[in-house]
């Protein structure tokens, strides 16, 4: 939108709002174009994640294929980011070793 048309929809909602309701109007205006923003950014990364996952994906088929010898540097990279988080996800679902009720009883009680 240019200077122009900013200036012609201002004067148009001044005259159709007036003066007391027309910055209650930009505000929810405002708000809204945020939110739609906002709400189009989310999708685009998602969008993004899902293309970098696609991509690894393939990558990994084409080193199955290729039985993860002489693979090139971007398939070898990115079979190791997926090692990573295959790790990283290991990890988190780790849990520290829990005692047995007995245990825990005979704990307190020292």
């Amino acid at each position: 939108m240019g200077m122009w048309e900013l200036v012609v929809v201002l004067i148009v909602g001044l005259i159709v709002l007036g003066p007391e309701r027309l910055p209650v109007a930009i505000r929810t205006v405002s708000h809204w174009v945020k939110t739609i923003k906002s709400v189009a950014n989310s999708v685009k990364a998602e969008v993004n994640e899902e293309l970098r996952v696609h991509e690894l994906h393939s990558n990994l088929k084409k080193a199955e294929q290729q039985n993860m010898e002489d693979l090139a540097p971007a398939l070898k990279e990115s079979v190791e980011e997926l090692k990573r988080a295959a790790e990283s996800v290991q990890h988190s679902y780790k849990q520290p070793a829990q005692h047995t009720p007995v245990e825990q009883k005979n704990d307190n009680q020292k």
